[in-house]
Formats: C-alpha cells, structure tokens, sequence
C-alpha cells in the first residue's frame, strides 16, 4: 500500500506529466502557427509546478517516498524549482525564433520541452539506481528528438546523430558502473548503498572499479574532458533554442545526480572519486578555455566556455571530504550548487540575446554578426556584456562571487594540493577573459555590419531585461542565494 506522504512528494511530477499529455492533445486542434494556446497552457503548467516547489522547498521538510525510492527534501525541491523556471525562460526566448524557422507546424517542442523536464525532476528526486537512470533515459530522449526537430536541417540532423550515439555510449558507462555498484552491496538503494560501503565489508578494488564508470557516465552528462566530444558539435548544430534548451535547465540535474550518487551514496569512497574529479576538472578548465579563443562560432565558443565552466563546479565537489574528515562538505557542496545556479542564470540571457538576434534565414551566430550592437540596442549590447562579464568572472556581477565562493572553498581545506588548483583556476579565468571580452570589444567598438534596429515581442524584452538584471543583482547581494544553497546543502548532508 502507498501512504499518502509518497503521493505528496511527487505531486508536482504528476501535474507536469498529465498536463504534458494533456497539452498535447490540446494542440492536435491548435490552428495558429504560433501555438499561442499551446504556449500559454504551458507557462502556465510551469509556472503552478515552479510555485508548488518553491512551497515545498520552503517548508524545508526531507520526505521518502514509494520504498524509499524518491526523495524529497530542500535541495531538490529547489533545483527542480530553478529547472522549471529555467524551460519556462527557454520557452519565451525560443517562441519567436521556432516560428520564423516552422519548428511549432505541431506543439512538440512544447511537449518534449515538458517531458525533459519531467526527466530532470526523476533525476533530481531519484533515491534509487533505477530511478535515476530512467528519469536520466526521458531527458536524453526528449533531448535527441528536440535537436533534430529542425527535420530537414542538415546540420541538426547531424548534431542529433552525434549525440545520440554519445549519449548512448555514455548511458552505457553509468549503467554498468551502477550495475557493478549493485553486484558489490547488494542493493539499488542509495542510501542502503552507503551503509554498505561504510561497512567495510566490501572488496574496495570491486567498489573502484564501478566507481570509474560511474564517474565517467556522469563527467558526460556534465560535458567535461575528456567526455566533452559532443558539447561544441550539438552547441552549434542544434536549433539556438534547443541548444539553450540542452545548456541551461539540465546542467541542474546533472549536478543533482552527481550529489545523489557520489555524495550521498558513496561519500566513504570520496577519497577515490575526488582524484578523479580533480583530473576532469584540470582537463575541463585547461582545454575548455584554450579551445574556445580559437572560436569565431559564438555558439561554439560559448560551448568550450562551458565545458571549462563545469570545471569550475568540479572543483567546489572535490574539496568536501579532507583526510576522512566532513568538515569543509557543506561549504564545498554549497559553493558548487550556486555556481551551477548562477551559470544557468548567465547562460538563459546570453542565449537569449542571440536567439532575439537571429531573423527569419539568418542565425546570427558568428561573432562578427554582433559588431557594432551596442548602435544598434544598447540595452540588448549592455544585457549581453553583462552575462559576458559574469562568465568572465569579473566583478560585481554574479559569476565572479560564484567563482570566488568555490576558490574561498578549495583554499579553506587548507591542502596544498588545493590551493595549487585554485591558483591555476584563476590563471585558467584570466585566459577566459581574453575571448569573453573580445565579444564585448566588437558589439562596442566594431562597426555595425547592417544599420537594421533589434525588434522583440514583448515578453521576450521584459524577460531578458529582468534576467540580465538578476545576474548583476545577484552578484551585488549574493548573500541570500547563497545561504537559500547552504541551508539545503546542510539539511541534505543531515539526512
């Protein structure tokens, strides 16, 4: 028998999968060619499913549900709220450029849109192996089929054959990884796996041995080296909404499933996987900023940002565990988790100035098409160099407190071995710098190419002028995101 507390903890779930399956059948009889009807009922969804997080989130309760299989407590609750605000924003800025280009003749980048996010939430809540796995297969899923709903592009069709035989590698590795896990402790349950490696009944090498694969198959999902093979390819070659689709809400999950299985279920192993983090994020951080100043693709060069910016979350995640010791865990974990928050917020308005960008036929993707902006919309320039300066790490916007909260994080273990990777961390930024701010340099100082003014439907304007201003805001008073972080990172830890 289910008790009525497991319901409760999946009732946002299950608004979002009946009214995704609902939308859908609305739009069968939806004529506009801008799904208008289709795009309301689903801001709409998301913005209920996002308010019912944020209560739940507030309420601060940890609840299992259905065996022990899901979970939810405040970490969650609020990463699944920051992922549907995320589509929701994604929605908005993706609208105009979907129609231009007939990707909304059906409502399925809606749907699709819905159902990856149910996938991120399955994610975000899974206690279990399995659960994990198949909310991780629904948003992969719904991800290749959004990357090539551009049917008769060559370049999306492309980009979605790359990563969905990546992508199947990947899944691949976590499974038998998770597979290896289960042959070890005897369990699919992540908390029950915990108590069994803690036990030290088990052979440790059998446990280093899953623990690889485990890692790999999530260093994929994060997208960094060296599994970072499709990021640039499915970057530039997916639809630019999709692409911000695939950049932003997911990366929320990744990091969720990351604490899931190595923090809460194999934190005794910590000294093992945290080697192994520190190698990828070293890799990440080296190759995803050298690689992105040969760029002239802004798509792209914004894809090798990434991967070097998940570095940087990488970092936050290896200095939790010191000697055996907890101590540093939640300021590590924390730090980590408003990086990755912060970066989603700076890459939502970054994507969406070039979405608002691209016309009917021209993608506006280069780096040169964004000469001379600033003549052209200076609010849209200011919005764009401010989500730049943030990723660039330079003060006071938000991405320069995210990056010092990890660094603050590695320094205070006081190991030296972390405090040599914080000051290559900060020379790895200053090369960053140089391409961020090469784009800054061509919106104001080139001239423009066309003397066209920059139009967008309203929404579209008011969004990306409350996010741009949100990333400067934040890293003005970062103090309350920054506790809202540590206050679950602690009650998670606590359970």
């Amino acid at each position: 028998m289910i008790d009525k507390l497991s319901w409760i903890s999946v009732y946002p779930e299950i608004i979002l999968l009946v009214m995704a399956c609902v939308i859908a059948l609305v739009d069968l009889g939806v004529k506009s060619p801008r799904r208008t009807t289709t795009y309301l009922l689903t801001l709409l969804t998301l913005a209920v499913v996002a308010a019912l997080q944020a209560s739940y989130a507030s309420g601060g309760a940890t609840v299992y549900g259905f065996g022990n299989m899901v979970v939810s407590d405040q970490m969650g609750n609020w990463l699944k709220c920051f992922a549907t605000i995320a589509v929701m924003v994604t929605l908005v800025y993706g609208r105009p450029y979907a129609a231009d280009r007939d990707m909304l003749r059906g409502g399925e980048m809606f749907s699709l849109s819905m159902f990856a996010l149910l996938g991120m939430f399955v994610m975000i809540s899974g206690n279990n192996f399995l659960v994990i796995y198949m909310g991780l297969e629904l948003l992969t899923l719904s991800s290749y089929a959004l990357v090539a709903l551009r049917r008769d592009n060559v370049t999306a069709t492309e980009a979605a054959m790359k990563y969905f035989v990546l992508g199947a590698m990947a899944s691949g590795f976590l499974l038998y990884g998770l597979s290896m896990m289960y042959g070890a402790t005897g369990s699919l349950d992540v908390n029950a796996v915990f108590k069994a490696i803690n036990s030290g009944q088990i052979k440790h090498q059998v446990l280093v041995f899953g623990l690889v694969f485990v890692v790999a198959g999530l260093a994929f999902k994060l997208g960094v080296v060296p599994f970072h093979m499709w990021i640039p390819d499915v970057y530039q070659g997916a639809p630019t909404a999709v692409t911000l689709l695939i950049g932003g809400a997911p990366k929320l999950a990744a990091f969720a499933i990351v604490i899931r299985l190595l923090v809460e279920g194999m934190l005794p192993l910590a000294i093992d996987w945290q080697q192994m983090l520190m190698v990828l994020s070293i890799g990440s951080l080296l190759i995803g900023n050298l690689a992105a100043i040969a760029q002239t693709n802004l798509k792209r060069m914004l894809a090798f940002s990434t991967i070097s910016q998940m570095g940087f979350v990488l970092l936050g995640l290896m200095s939790g565990v010191v000697n055996g010791h907890i101590h540093y865990a939640a300021n590590a974990y924390s730090s980590s988790m408003f990086y990755v928050i912060t970066y989603v917020l700076t890459t939502l308005a970054s994507f969406g100035v070039i979405l608002l960008l691209a016309r009917d036929g021209f993608e506006s993707e280069e780096i040169s098409d964004f000469a001379g902006l600033n003549e052209r919309s200076p609010l849209y320039a200011a919005v764009m160099a401010i989500c730049l300066f943030s990723l660039a790490g330079i003060p006071p916007m938000v991405g320069f407190y995210a990056k010092l909260a990890v660094l603050q994080a590695l320094i205070a273990s006081g190991q030296t071995i972390h405090i040599g990777l914080a000051v290559f961390a900060v020379m790895m930024s200053l090369i960053g710098a140089f391409y961020y701010l090469r784009v800054v340099k061509v919106m104001y100082f080139d001239q423009p190419i066309t003397a066209s003014t920059v139009s967008a439907p309203l929404d579209v304007r008011a969004v990306l002028s409350i996010n741009g201003a949100l990333v400067l805001i934040l890293g003005l008073v970062p103090g309350g995101l920054m506790a809202l972080c540590a206050n679950a990172v602690v009650q998670m830890l606590g359970t």
